[in-house]
C-alpha cells in the first residue's frame, strides 16, 4: 500500500522546570539558592529525503514528539535541552494543518531542512530571582510547552514531466523505455496505483529532467471518481504534462475523444492545469487503426502532436527532445520570475 496522505499529531518538547534550592554546606547553614534553569524543549524538524519514497512510517505510527527539557538542579545545574525530533519525509511533501486545510511548510529540495515548531523555553530556577533585596528568593517557573497540534502530511510530486492519460495508454512502459523507473506494467486499468518518478536523461546537453507515470486517469475524475484527486494533486506541481493517448481506440474509445476528456478534467479541477505546456504523445501507432485515428487528430488539436509506438520506439527521439526544450523554457521562465521578485524586494 502506497501512503502519500496521512494524520499526524506532532509536540515540539515541553521545557524543563527550574529549580527551587539553597546551597547547604556543613559551615554555611543559611547558604544562598542555587536552583538552576530547565533545560529547552526540542525543536521539530521535517527533512526532504528522496530515499523516502512514501508516508508509510507515519501511517503506522501517527504521534511524533521532540524529547523534553530536563530540569534544573541544585548547585545551578541547568538541565540540559531536549533532543529535537527530525522527520525525514519525500520530497514534495507538505505539512497542512489538519482542520483549516493550511500549508504550514513544505519541503521540495533533498536535505532541506525546515523548524516547524520550536520547543518550550525552560524554566528558570530561584538564583535567577536573587537580587541586592531578595537573597533568599522562593521564586522559581515551569517549563514552558512547545508548539504543536494535529496536522496532514500530503506528497504532491513533484517533476518536470507528468505523464497523464487513460488507464493503460502506455505512460508505465514509456517510463520503463526512456527512465531509470521501472512502475509495473499489465493491461488492466490503474496498474499505477501511485506516483512513479524516473530521470531521463541527457548525456550529450550535460542535461536531465524527471517524468512521473501519474494514476490513470477517468472521466470524472475531478469528482474524485476512479483515483481522483489522487491522481490530480501530483499534476499540480509538474512543469509540462505529456498526454498519452492510445491511437487504437482501445475499449471503443475514440483517441480525439479521449483528449477531450482529458482536458476537460483538468480543467475542471484547476483551471490553470491546463494552461500549463502540453504535447500529445499519439502512442501505439503500430496498431492496424493508428493511422488514420493520427490524421483526425492532427486536424483537430492545436497542441504538439508526436506519433510513437512503445514497440518499435518509433518517435521516441523527436519527443524526448521536445520534453527536454518544453522543461528548459519553463525552468528559464521560473529564473527570471524569481529574479524580478528579488529585484523588485531590493
Amino acid at each position: 500500500m502506497f501512503y502519500d496522505e496521512v494524520k499526524v499529531s506532532i509536540s515540539a518538547g515541553k521545557g524543563g522546570d527550574g529549580c527551587f534550592s539553597f546551597r547547604r554546606a556543613k559551615y554555611e547553614p543559611k547558604g544562598g539558592p542555587d536552583g538552576g534553569n530547565g533545560g529547552r524543549g526540542g525543536d521539530v524538524y521535517i527533512i526532504g529525503d528522496h530515499n523516502k519514497a512514501d508516508l508509510t512510517d507515519y501511517y503506522f505510527k501517527p504521534i511524533w514528539k521532540a524529547a523534553n527539557g530536563e530540569p534544573g538542579r541544585g548547585s545551578n545545574q541547568h538541565g540540559a535541552g531536549g533532543e529535537d525530533l527530525e522527520m525525514r519525509l519525500p520530497v514534495g511533501t507538505i505539512l497542512q494543518d489538519r482542520e483549516t486545510g493550511e500549508a504550514i511548510a513544505e519541503v521540495v529540495e533533498d536535505g532541506q531542512r525546515i523548524c516547524v515548531m520550536r520547543g518550550g523555553e525552560g524554566g528558570k530556577g530561584n538564583t535567577m530571582f536573587k537580587s541586592s533585596t531578595n537573597q533568599a528568593p522562593r521564586e522559581f517557573t515551569l517549563g514552558k510547552p512547545g508548539g504543536g497540534g494535529d496536522f496532514k502530511l500530503v506528497i504532491k510530486t513533484i517533476a518536470d514531466v507528468g505523464l497523464i492519460g487513460f488507464p493503460n495508454a502506455g505512460k508505465s512502459t514509456l517510463l520503463n523505455m526512456t527512465t531509470n523507473a521501472h512502475p509495473k506494467t499489465g493491461a488492466y486499468p490503474f496498474t499505477t496505483m501511485f506516483p512513479t518518478v524516473g530521470v531521463l536523461e541527457f548525456p550529450e546537453q550535460y542535461e536531465r529532467i524527471t517524468l512521473a507515470d501519474i494514476p490513470g486517469l477517468i472521466e470524472g475524475a475531478s469528482e474524485n471518481r476512479g483515483l481522483g484527486h489522487r491522481f490530480l494533486k501530483h499534476v499540480e506541481r509538474c512543469k509540462v504534462l505529456l498526454v498519452m493517448i492510445d491511437m487504437q481506440g482501445t475499449d471503443g474509445r475514440e483517441p480525439i475523444a479521449d483528449i477531450r476528456v482529458l482536458m476537460n478534467e483538468l480543467k475542471l479541477y484547476k483551471p490553470g492545469l491546463v494552461r500549463k505546456p502540453i504535447l500529445i504523445a499519439a502512442n501505439k501507432m503500430d496498431e492496424p487503426d493508428a493511422p488514420e485515428n493520427l490524421k483526425i487528430l492532427q486536424k483537430k488539436v492545436k497542441e504538439p502532436l508526436f506519433p510513437i509506438s512503445c514497440v518499435s520506439d518509433e518517435g521516441f527521439p523527436e519527443l524526448k527532445q521536445a520534453l527536454l526544450e518544453a522543461v528548459l523554457e519553463v525552468r528559464r521562465e521560473e529564473a527570471a520570475l524569481l529574479e524580478s521578485d528579488e529585484d523588485d524586494a531590493d
